[in-house]
Parts: structure tokens; C-alpha cells; sequence
């Protein structure tokens, strides 16, 4: 037995006993007479004491080789501490060594293993085993796996059968790219690696698996940004003879239930938006509600004055910013750079001052009266104090400029507070998209998805009126869960495809085993995904979700420390059929 206990566990009700304990060495303080080190594992630290009082001299000299990170057994008693540290534990004790032995010596770390450590994220994932020691990062695998394990709990007790789905399947053409993984047995042919179970969960739907879970990894070969990885984990469900008000109410539930249990908050039922109002109040179909600053549209008020830009506009939008009439000419240039920005992309900004006196004063005075003003103050619900930011252009893009703007006064305001909890629901989004540059149509979230009641006859008239029989789940501004119900009859979803453009053939070449089991009597059903990385990681009052994953990808996809991906050698390429041609 290595240990007899850990190192967090140990207290004054301790003393005298005689223990065991396995670590690794945090840090040393030599003082001549004597040795203490500070032994650490996953549980906490524990102060071994090595003196020449008490202990034998070739015991003291081996405390002196100790180097940082050696992993260490030690015998010893437990004893009162002189000098006591309230900020640990077990800081009422101490160990007075009796036995030492160095399991494993270690090199020095590239980096301090600290809480606040003077490593470079990039250092730090090089040896990201290091990292793990950090109690910031291990603390936050072990909230990920708390919440993991609630997860499986509320599931579990709603009935719900967890299945695993295979890994190496189909590659389609609908959604993100695909990996793609060569197979040796069948030259030329290759396996994808999912985005989604998504077609293979509905096919448990048709085996009469009707509650179905599963906590899975996916793959997309995209590009990466805070809460993006090229493989993550999903929290994958599906139910049948379910209509959308069951599967909002079931992972309404969940997510009430991960609020209470890992964040000891009570929410009541969830507001929900349609997709249309949510663009049309704050911009974003994943809005943050935990704050106001709505957008008001100011067409009637703005328009048909002699100011141009407006009046050229589709879309005259702004927010009142609460207590920002204090900011100076300077800071609000800066704004105005901020949107100007080419991630954002707004050609500039006018802003109103809503004086305390109950006077205005805005960027284009000469343009609007104090009424005119007053009317803007009133549509976005601006108080004195308070200041005005307006877009203007093109409706979709001025929506999108200005929510970005709103989530960044946010978060400079202090307004996005990491441990406060706002759910929404998003529904009713449209079924397709068209594509601008080639006229096509994509389906909004994934083919497999039905129109709302009622719907299915604009599909060939109007298309861009159907709405979906989709749902998001929104929570702090990120979008943590999407589903739908789903089609489950081969002629609708025959005519789903057709308006995708895709051809009977190829409908068949890509889908056809799901085609096919809809002739064998497919339930309705419905279901739904959750990011889990992400969902950790706002539970954990944070949105980069890097860090409550073991081993993340870096920016650029790779793994530096197996530094992967990496070139096959020659006979791999020959065995798997592959040749290439790096000369263009």
C-alpha cells in the first residue's frame, strides 16, 4: 500500500497516529536544523517536518536532495503544527517523517506548478501533464465530471438508455467537413469520423428505443475560436412519440437540475423567443438576457429627415447604454472604432447623450430636434444617464454589428456575471438558408429536421417562410443545446431532400439505409444535443472551454505535445493506398 491516506485528508483528530502518504514534492524550505517539504496530490497538501532533533541524520540529508516534483513515499507520525496555516486543511498538522523513499526523481518543470503559474499557454500545453497538477486546471476536470456524472444521473432516472454509436461511418456532404479516415481493406474508400449521431440515433428511434442518450465525441474539420475544438463532446439525445412540448419540458428539466445540483440555483420555467423576436430585440438567436440594452428600431423617427445615411438605410437600430452618458468624446470615438473594426464592420455610429436635466445632445444635432431625440429615447427605453448607440444599413448585418457592440458595453459594464444564470428557448427558426453566391438552399440545422404544422406546403412557393420544428437552448448568451423534431416519413423527407437539390440518386447513394427504415414504420421523434464542453464551462462561470478539456487542440488544431497531426511514412501511405503528390 502506498498510502494510507491522502494528502487533504489529515486533521488534528489525527495527531499521534501513525500514516503513509505518496505525493509529489511541491516545494521545499530548508533552514538548516531543519527540512520541511510540502507534499501534494490531487486532494491537497501535507507538511512533512525532517529535524535534527528528531530525525536521523541520513533521513535529513536525503530531504535535502528533494527536488521539485520528485514523487515521494513517506512513513511517519502525525503531529501537532507550531506554526499553523489557516489558509490549508490540514494546515493544524504536520508529518514528522520516519521513513523516506523517492519513487521517481523528477527534471525541473518548464513552469511553476502553482495556482498562478508563469507559464505560457502555449508552454503549458506542450506539457499539459503538468498543467493537470494545477489545482485551476484539475479542479475544473473534476467539475466536468461532476457534471458528467449529473447528467447520467437525471437521464438515467427519466428512463433514458444510453447507447454507443459507431465512430467510423459515411462521409456527407450537408454540415461542417468532415475527417475523413482511409480504409486499408478497401482501396480508394474511406470511413468519416461524425459530426453528429445524429442518423443513427434516429435509427434507434425505428429499433423502439424510444429514450436514448449518449455522451459523445464528434468531429469537425473547421476552424477554431474559444468555445470550438475540432473534437468535442455532445450530450446526445433522442426520444420517440414525443412533440416539441416534450422534449422542452425533459431537458428543461435537465438543465434546472444541473443548475440546482452544481450551482445551487432554483430557476423557474425558461422564457422562450422566437427566432424572429430574438433577432429583432437583440440581434443574436443565442441572446443574453441578463441584461437589458433591447434594440429599439428607429426607421419612423430617423427617417425622412435631411440626414442621408439613414435615410439610405434598411435598418435604423440602437440600445441605450445604462449610466454611459458620462463617457467622453474619447471613449466614445473609441466605440466607434471598436464597430469600425473589420470583424465587425460597421461604417460608423451615432450616439445620442440622455442628459440628466432631461436634455439631449447627439452626434447629429443639426440634423434632429430635441423632440426627434426624444423619441429615440423613448423606443429603446433609455433613461437620463444613459446613452444612445445607433447603426444603421443592411437589416441582417446591422442586427449582428449591434449585438456585438451590446455584448461588449456588457461585459465592460460588468453586466455579464459569471454566476448568475439566464435559460431561454429559441424556436420556430426557419427550415432553410439560401446561400447568397450560389443560390442554393442548406437546411438551417440539419436535412433531417420537419417544418413546422402546416409548413410543408410553402416549401415549394415560398421557402424562406417555412419554420422549423427547431429548438435551441440558450444560456448566458451561447447557444448550449439544439434539436428538432424530426422527420419520419420517407415522402417527406424525399421532399426535403429534393428542395436541398439533392437528386433522387444521390438522396439514395447518401441516405438510403435511413430511407429504408422509414418504410418499416418509424415513429414521430425528436430530440436533442448539448454541447457538453461548452455547458461545463458556463456552469463553471467561464466561456473558453479549453481548459475543462484534458487535452485540447491548440488555435490551430494540433496537439504539441504529441505533436499531432503528423506524416505517415511511406509504407503506412502504401499499405492505406494513398499517394502524394506535394510538388503543386
Amino acid at each position: 500500500m502506498y498510502r494510507s491516506h491522502t494528502c487533504g485528508e489529515l486533521r488534528p483528530s489525527h495527531i499521534d497516529q501513525k500514516v503513509c502518504l505518496a505525493g509529489w514534492v511541491h516545494k521545499t524550505r530548508d533552514k538548516g536544523f531543519v527540512v520541511w517539504v510540502d507534499l501534494r496530490d490531487r486532494y491537497g497538501i501535507t507538511q512533512l517536518v525532517f529535524d535534527e532533533e528528531r530525525s536521523d541524520v541520513s533521513l535529513l540529508e536525503k530531504a535535502r536532495e528533494l527536488g521539485r516534483e520528485f514523487v515521494v513515499q513517506v512513513e511517519g507520525k502525525v503531529i501537532e503544527r507550531a506554526s499553523k496555516n489557516d489558509k490549508l486543511p490540514t494546515g493544524e498538522i504536520e508529518i514528522l517523517v520516519e521513513k523516506l523513499k523517492v519513487l521517481n526523481k523528477s527534471l525541473l518543470p518548464p513552469f511553476t506548478i502553482e495556482d498562478t503559474t508563469d507559464g505560457g499557454d502555449d508552454l503549458r500545453m506542450k506539457y499539459r501533464y503538468l498543467d493537470i497538477r494545477r489545482n485551476p486546471v484539475k479542479e475544473k476536470l473534476i467539475f466536468r465530471s461532476k457534471v458528467t456524472m449529473e447528467v447520467r444521473n437525471y437521464l438515467s432516472s427519466q428512463g433514458f438508455i444510453e447507447v454507443e454509436t459507431p465512430y467510423l461511418i459515411k462521409s456527407t456532404p450537408e454540415g461542417a467537413r468532415d475527417f475523413v479516415v482511409p480504409s486499408r481493406m478497401n482501396e480508394g474508400q474511406f470511413y468519416a469520423l461524425p459530426q453528429s449521431p445524429q442518423t443513427f440515433k434516429q435509427l434507434l428511434m425505428v429499433g423502439g428505443l424510444d429514450k436514448y442518450f449518449q455522451i459523445v465525441k464528434c468531429f469537425r474539420d473547421e476552424d477554431l475560436r474559444a468555445d470550438r475544438q475540432p473534437e468535442f463532446t455532445q450530450i446526445d439525445c433522442e426520444m420517440a412519440f414525443v412533440e416539441q412540448e416534450d422534449i422542452l419540458a425533459t431537458f428543461e428539466g435537465l438543465t434546472r437540475h444541473l443548475l440546482k445540483t452544481i450551482r445551487g440555483q432554483d430557476i423557474g420555467s425558461f422564457p422562450r423567443l422566437t427566432f424572429d423576436e430574438a433577432m429583432r430585440r437583440y440581434g443574436s438567436d443565442k441572446p443574453d438576457i441578463r441584461f437589458g440594452m433591447e434594440f429599439g428600431e428607429l426607421n419612423e423617427v430617423a427617417q425622412h429627415k435631411d440626414f442621408n445615411v439613414f435615410n439610405q438605410s434598411e435598418l435604423v437600430v440602437g440600445i441605450a447604454v445604462p449610466g454611459a452618458a458620462s463617457y467622453t468624446r474619447k471613449e466614445i470615438d473609441a466605440l466607434t472604432d471598436w464597430v469600425r473594426r473589420p470583424q465587425i464592420g460597421a461604417k460608423g455610429m451615432v450616439y445620442v447623450k440622455c442628459l440628466e436635466d432631461g436634455s439631449y445632445k447627439s452626434s447629429v444635432d443639426k440634423f434632429y430636434s430635441q423632440e426627434d431625440l426624444q423619441k429615440w429615447a423613448k423606443i429603446t427605453n433609455a433613461q437620463p444617464g444613459d446613452l444612445i448607440c445607433v447603426l444603421s444599413g443592411d437589416i441582417n448585418l446591422t442586427r449582428t454589428q449591434l449585438s456585438a457592440l451590446r455584448m461588449e458595453l456588457a461585459e465592460r459594464l460588468g453586466l455579464r456575471k459569471t454566476d448568475e444564470f439566464a435559460p431561454l428557448w429559441v424556436l420556430d427558426f426557419p427550415l432553410l438558408e439560401k446561400d447568397e453566391e450560389t443560390g442554393r438552399y442548406h437546411a438551417m440545422h440539419h436535412p433531417f429536421t420537419s417544418p413546422k404544422p402546416g409548413h410543408l406546403e410553402l416549401l415549394d412557393e415560398n421557402p424562406e417562410a417555412v419554420r422549423a420544428n427547431a429548438y435551441d437552448l440558450v444560456l448566458n448568451g451561447n447557444e448550449i443545446g439544439g434539436g428538432s423534431i424530426r422527420i419520419h416519413d420517407q415522402k417527406t423527407q424525399a421532399i426535403m431532400f429534393r428542395h436541398l437539390g439533392f437528386s433522387e440518386e444521390e438522396a439514395a447513394s447518401q441516405f438510403g439505409f435511413l430511407l429504408n427504415a422509414f418504410q418499416y414504420g418509424a415513429p414521430p421523434h425528436g430530440g436533442i444535443a448539448f454541447g457538453l464542453d461548452r455547458l461545463v464551462a458556463i456552469l463553471g462561470g467561464q466561456e473558453t472551454i479549453r481548459d475543462f478539456i484534458a487535452f485540447p487542440k491548440n488555435n490551430s488544431g494540433r496537439d504539441v505535445m504529441i505533436d499531432a497531426p503528423s506524416p505517415l511514412d511511406k509504407e503506412q501511405l502504401k499499405e492505406l493506398h494513398i499517394r502524394l503528390d506535394l510538388s503543386s
